[in-house]
């Protein structure tokens, strides 16, 4: 399985497409693209790669990761997937771009499938295993996929860091037992990719990671 990160709106947000580059079959992450520029470079790399998308899955529900599901599921004709924790930030997208000050037009989010801890969405013959780690919001999910040995994170975990717990539905201690019973328990060289900034790896954040000491 392939994978490719956009980084995004004045959030800085990463958006992936995991994809195969046998079938060309492909899912996309957490689409937060807030402008036409955007949306047109994760088209056009869509399109231009010859992808066929699937679904989108979202980590969560805050609008710097969702702004732009909606149209993209849309304009391929696919569902989307996320936490049912999240059901309630799916109906409140306008009130969340209002609270950040952002100039842009959103609808309340139609989610098609609501994923729960132990879900697997499949990409071809590739599992990826949905993973509850709520604490950044109540319905926050990670998704792992084991024979590619990475795992998207959402704003669970950061590099050196973890998420912010102060939206509503989040929880710092649940956060962190969510990294430690989900995340760090998974292989050492598991690649962490997370909604925004670099990637990492389980064992560095392990080790060295200060709020998980």
């Amino acid at each position: 399985m392939l994978v490719n990160a956009f980084t995004v709106n004045p959030f800085g947000e990463n958006t992936y497409i995991l994809h195969s580059d046998i079938t060309k079959n492909a899912i996309i992450i957490d689409p937060g693209m807030m402008n036409d520029v955007e949306r047109s470079h994760v088209i056009d790399f869509i399109a231009n790669s010859g992808l066929k998308p699937k679904h989108i899955l979202l980590t969560h529900i805050h609008v710097d990761h969702a702004a732009s599901a909606a149209l993209l599921a849309n304009k391929f004709g696919i569902d989307i997937m996320a936490g049912e924790g999240d059901k309630m930030l799916s109906q409140a997208l306008p009130e969340q771009a209002k609270r950040f000050g952002l100039k842009i037009k959103v609808e309340p989010l139609e989610v098609d499938q609501w994923l729960s801890d132990g879900d697997v969405v499949m990409l071809d013959s590739e599992p990826i295993n949905v993973l509850s780690t709520p604490g950044h919001s109540l319905g926050s999910l990670s998704f792992y996929a084991p024979q590619s040995s990475f795992v998207l994170v959402g704003d669970a975990l950061f590099q050196g860091s973890v998420g912010r717990t102060d939206l509503p539905g989040g929880s710092h201690q649940q956060l962190i037992s969510s990294i430690k019973t989900k995340i760090l328990t998974l292989p050492d060289e598991t690649l962490v990719l997370s909604g925004h900034g670099p990637y990492t790896t389980v064992a560095q954040e392990r080790t060295t990671n200060p709020f998980l000491q």
